[in-house]
């Protein structure tokens, strides 16, 4: 099958080559008079715009722009042209991202323009499709039709602009249809116009340009491997995907060949020397945290919530802080150099020496040292706030807990943890804050460093998280090689039986790790939501979304607003009716929107949740899972979260907390559920949370076999999630 799936024409790999040569001679000998007819008579009616000299004069995305590339996964890079870099050097900055990938956005917004005005509640699924040509290397998934989703009708530009109904495969090629089933305004089919025409000039060998005579062969043959029937089809476009798993999958590779030193826990200091930094929790005072908050260095002082050990009375017996080093694959402006996905290897950067926070089990210790479950915390969070409060219920289940912070958070490096003894002299322990003041005002704010910087900003955190996933993988390999927290020569946990847990931002990167990390045994994503891009759009952090519009040049503003970062985008939610838009400045948001979620694939959650289970990574296996989600999110909306369960085709293993109804119970639960597992302060929600916790501490006790509900035949969870899935906000007003 591997001829049908390279740049050139293709052919139907069931026919022997005799065969494909009569069957196109025949075709070719007939398609003049059909083309001919279809052409003439677009002229009349309204049709697609087909000029290939731009995105916006013809359907895209195209292979039209894209350059030949042997080097990449998909033989292809995007070549985007640019505007104008003096009057929209924004546009062009985020072009100079773009090209340097491998091909379309896995999600991508589609756009076909019409000469005149159509109707827009023709279009569907039947009437604009896609067909999937096969896995770029394998062939797979060829065949498989994908339906439309969000129609968005822009009445100046007279531009259609829908969504894959689902998630694409990652370096496939896709064939996009229009049917004429796309009715005008006054109710008459859609006709070829000039795309008749330009299949006609192939026939006849028109063309004196090679890149447009090659993608017009390239068109034909996918529509004859689509199926599509050739009367209805009055346009087409084809296109590759981008490969988004090729970096994780390769430095997997690299940190398994490692052998790297144990995890060092004499980093403490006190009085009499260095200590380690090993201590029982029955005789802790206290912890405090001295944050670095500004670069001159500037601290700000708190304490840790040693109480949260006591969700379950004595169940944690020790706390541990060691050091470990993990390769760094971000430059110092925190990006990670693109490679080639195919040929290329992606290279260290340096190395960063990363502090670790371990809670041990009172229990005594199995055979082969406690399961461990690493816990990943939340955007804005440290590893000194919602690994506390989980530790307990864990350790009562027998399993240790264990956590690093994020890239950007957890404050500046110079901060410092001064362990206070009960009856014993303070302990200071660096606190392994990764934190930069990379705006250079002089202060490190809770998540500054998790982005890339200028010019190359609509990378956003992508890298971030890719990194923060390169250090947890880092982590697991650490535990296979041995840790021995107290010192005695023997190993303390078990790494065989190694499990994931994380909230927030912490589910979002964690569903990344479940998808590459062989040696992860089962997870539990609570609350995660994709793409980024969508999760600041539609909940609480739409102002940081307001702000990267306003400081773009030029502005994309388009309402006005005291506060200047106020906007309307006009894009429906999933499943909704077609959006007529007339709102000015929209169609360029939801364009911007688009591309930042194409750049920002690779370290999209969505774009692993299938490794997960459905089809996972060469050298993987299938792995038990629960996604906690909750009605009516406000930080990580339920579409975003949706995304996730969708694309791994995860229902069975959702579980559902029904905020709704608890606040209807009692509203001193609140409104907003996010944090519905680590709520533990709220004595309203703590039950929740605890049950929650509960549900995660079992399932992983089980080694993934045993999925418990929260709150027995109460109507709190649903476990699992009723269908259809909650494909709208459900905010609680």
């Amino acid at each position: 099958m591997t001829a049908a799936f390279h740049s050139g024409p293709l052919r139907d790999p069931c026919l022997p080559a005799g065969r494909w040569r009569g069957w196109a001679a025949a075709v070719l000998l007939a398609l003049p008079a059909v083309v001919g007819a279809t052409g003439a008579a677009g002229a009349a009616g309204v049709h697609v715009r087909f000029d290939l000299a731009s995105p916006t004069t013809s359907p895209f995305p195209s292979d039209r722009f894209t350059r030949v590339d042997w080097t990449q996964k998909t033989f292809k890079r995007v070549h985007l042209p640019k505007p104008d870099c003096a009057t929209r050097p924004s546009d062009c900055a985020d072009i100079d991202v773009i090209n340097q990938l491998d091909g379309f956005n896995t999600q991508p917004r589609i756009t076909i323009p019409f000469s005149g005005d159509i109707n827009p509640a023709s279009v569907t699924s039947d009437t604009v499709y896609l067909v999937n040509l096969g896995d770029t290397l394998s062939g797979w998934g060829f065949g498989k039709r994908v339906g439309i989703n969000q129609v968005v009708w822009d009445v100046a530009t007279k531009t259609l602009a829908v969504e894959s109904d689902e998630l694409l495969a990652e370096h496939s090629r896709y064939v996009l249809v229009v049917t004429n089933g796309v009715r005008d305004a006054a109710g008459k089919p859609i006709e070829a116009g000039p795309f008749g025409r330009f299949r006609h000039d192939l026939n006849f060998g028109h063309s004196k340009d090679r890149d447009v005579a090659d993608y017009r062969k390239s068109l034909l043959d996918g529509q004859h491997a689509s199926g599509a029937s050739q009367h209805r089809v009055v346009a087409l476009s084809l296109f590759t995907t981008q490969s988004t798993s090729a970096d994780l999958e390769k430095i997997r590779a690299q940190i398994k060949r490692s052998n790297p030193a144990q995890i060092d826990f004499n980093i403490g200091t006190s009085a009499a020397g260095p200590v380690r930094a090993v201590f029982a929790t029955s005789a802790l005072a206290g912890i405090q945290f001295s944050r670095q908050t500004g670069a001159a260095p500037v601290f700000t002082p708190s304490f840790l919530p040693t109480p949260a050990l006591n969700v379950v009375p004595g169940s944690v017996a020790r706390v541990a802080y060691g050091r470990f080093r993990s390769p760094d694959y971000q430059t110092a402006e925190k990006y990670i150099p693109v490679t080639p996905t195919l040929l290329g290897q992606p290279r260290p950067q340096g190395s960063n020496d990363l502090v670790v926070q371990m809670f041990l089990p009172s229990s005594p210790m199995p055979a082969g040292g406690w399961p461990v479950a690493i816990f990943g915390h939340g955007f804005t969070d440290s590893m000194y706030g919602a690994p506390w409060t989980v530790a307990s219920v864990l350790a009562s289940q027998g399993i240790a807990t264990v956590s690093i912070n994020v890239v950007g958070h957890g404050g500046g490096p110079l901060g410092t943890l001064n362990v206070l003894p009960s009856a014993a002299a303070p302990v200071v322990v660096p606190a392994g804050g990764r934190g930069i003041d990379q705006d250079g005002n002089g202060s490190i704010d809770s998540t500054e460093g998790v982005n890339a910087a200028a010019p190359r900003s609509i990378i956003s955190s992508r890298d971030g998280l890719r990194q923060t996933v390169v250090d947890l993988m880092q982590l697991v390999r650490q535990i296979e090689v041995g840790v021995d927290v107290d010192g005695d020569g023997a190993f303390d946990l078990n790494a065989q039986r190694i499990y994931y847990a994380g909230q927030s931002f912490g589910g979002i990167y964690g569903t990344i790790l479940l998808g590459v990390e062989p040696n992860i045994q089962a997870g539990v994503p609570n609350v995660p939501g994709g793409s980024i891009t969508e999760v600041a759009r539609l909940g609480v952090f739409r102002g940081l979304t307001g702000q990267a519009l306003a400081t773009r040049l030029p502005s994309l503003i388009n309402v006005v607003h005291a506060s200047g970062i106020v906007f309307n985008e006009n894009l429906p939610l999933r499943d909704l009716p077609p959006v007529v838009n007339t709102v000015p400045g929209a169609a360029a948001i939801q364009q911007l929107l688009d591309r930042n979620e194409w750049v920002q694939q690779s370290g999209n959650p969505v774009s692993y949740a299938s490794l997960i289970r459905k089809k996972p990574l060469r050298g993987n296996s299938p792995k038990p899972v629960i996604v906690q989600v909750a009605k009516g999110d406000t930080v990580v909306p339920n579409p975003t979260s949706t995304a996730i369960v969708r694309a791994g085709e995860l229902a069975d293993r959702t579980t559902y907390f029904r905020n709704d109804l608890a606040y209807a119970a009692n509203n001193a639960v609140g409104k907003g559920p996010h944090t519905f597992l680590t709520n533990i302060g709220n004595a309203a929600a703590a039950p929740y949370a605890v049950g929650a916790q509960t549900q995660m501490a079992v399932f992983f006790a089980s080694n993934g076999t045993v999925v418990i509900d929260p709150d027995g035949a109460g109507p709190f969870f649903e476990v699992p999630i009723l269908l259809p899935l909650p494909e709208g906000l459900n905010y609680i007003p």
